[in-house]
C-alpha cells in the first residue's frame, strides 16, 4: 500500500503526476484503451457522461482506477457528447456551474459505492481551453468546485485565468501539462485544428516531459524556450499511440530519478 510522501528527502526528490483521460466509452462504442492505459498512470480523469462515458462505463472505470491504485478525478465538460466536447458553447454561468456541479455529482457518487476519494476536478476539451482566457468560464468551474469539493485540486494549464481564479478563491490547483501537445510562446496549446497540433512519436514526446519535469523548461512550435511548471503530465486516452507513450515517458521519468504517483499522495 502507498503512503503519503511526508519525509523531508521524499519532498526533495523531483516528483510528478501521470494522468489520462479515461471512461470516455458509451453504450456500444469504445473509445481509449483504458484497460491498458490505467496500470501505467497514477490518475486518472473520468468522463461524467457528458461529452463520453455512461452508468455503466463510470462504474467500470472506478472499479479499474480502484484496482490499480490510480486517483480518480471528474473530467467536467460541456453537455457535447456528438462533439466530444470539442465545441465550443454560450452557456449562462449559473446553468455551467449546475452542469459541473451535476457531472462532479455523478461521479462522486460512484466513488462513495466504490469505497474511493474523489481526488480531483479537471475540465475537458473547449471547457477548459474556454477557460484559459473567459474569466467567465473559469469562474463558472471554480464556484462548482467551491460548492461541492472545495478541497479537491482543480488541474489547471499554468498562467490560465482558471488558474488565477482558482487560486484567488482559494481552490488548491495542480499545474498540468500535456505530452502529446505542442505549446506556444504564451503557453498555451496549439489548436487540434493545426497539422503540427499532436505529437505521436512516444519517444519523442517522453524526452520532452523528462526535460520538463528537470529543467522547468520547453520549446514551442515558434522555435522558442518558456518555462512551464508541471506537477501532473497528460497523455491524451484516445491518442492511438497512449499505451507506448505512457509506458516510454514512465520509464524514461524513473530512469532520470522522477517519482512518479498520484496527487493525493504528495498535493
Amino acid at each position: 500500500m502507498m503512503t503519503r510522501m511526508t519525509t523531508k528527502a521524499a519532498k526533495d526528490r523531483a516528483w510528478v503526476d501521470l494522468n489520462c483521460d479515461m471512461g470516455e466509452s458509451f453504450g456500444i462504442y469504445r473509445i481509449g484503451m483504458d484497460e491498458e492505459v490505467m496500470p501505467l498512470i497514477t490518475s486518472a480523469n473520468v468522463a461524467c457522461g457528458f461529452h463520453g462515458g455512461d452508468p455503466d462505463v463510470i462504474a467500470r472505470t472506478v472499479e479499474l482506477a480502484k484496482k490499480h491504485g490510480v486517483g480518480v478525478g471528474a473530467h467536467v465538460s460541456f453537455p457535447d457528447r456528438l462533439g466530444f466536447g470539442r465545441w465550443e458553447m454560450d452557456i449562462p454561468r449559473d446553468t455551467l456551474v449546475n452542469l459541473i456541479v451535476y457531472q462532479i455529482g455523478a461521479l462522486q457518487a460512484f466513488c462513495v459505492r466504490a469505497g474511493v476519494p474523489l481526488q480531483h476536478v479537471k475540465p475537458h476539451g473547449s471547457l477548459n481551453n474556454m477557460a484559459d482566457r473567459d474569466r467567465e468560464v473559469a469562474k463558472a468551474i471554480v464556484q462548482a468546485c467551491l460548492a461541492v469539493v472545495p478541497e479537491a485540486p482543480l488541474f489547471v494549464k499554468p498562467g490560465s485565468a482558471l488558474h488565477e481564479e482558482a487560486v484567488a478563491a482559494g481552490v488548491p490547483v495542480i499545474m498540468e501539462v500535456y505530452a502529446d501537445r505542442q505549446y506556444h510562446r504564451d503557453g498555451t496549446l496549439v489548436s487540434r485544428r493545426k497539422p503540427n497540433a499532436l505529437i505521436e512519436d512516444p519517444k519523442a514526446a517522453a524526452e520532452r516531459m523528462v526535460k520538463l519535469v528537470t529543467t522547468g523548461s520547453l520549446a514551442t512550435v515558434e522555435g522558442e524556450t518558456i518555462s512551464l511548471p508541471a506537477q501532473s503530465i497528460c497523455v491524451h486516452g484516445d491518442t492511438p499511440q497512449a499505451p507506448s507513450m505512457i509506458r516510454l515517458l514512465r520509464e524514461a521519468l524513473l530512469e532520470a530519478g522522477i517519482q512518479i504517483a498520484p496527487v493525493s499522495l504528495w498535493a
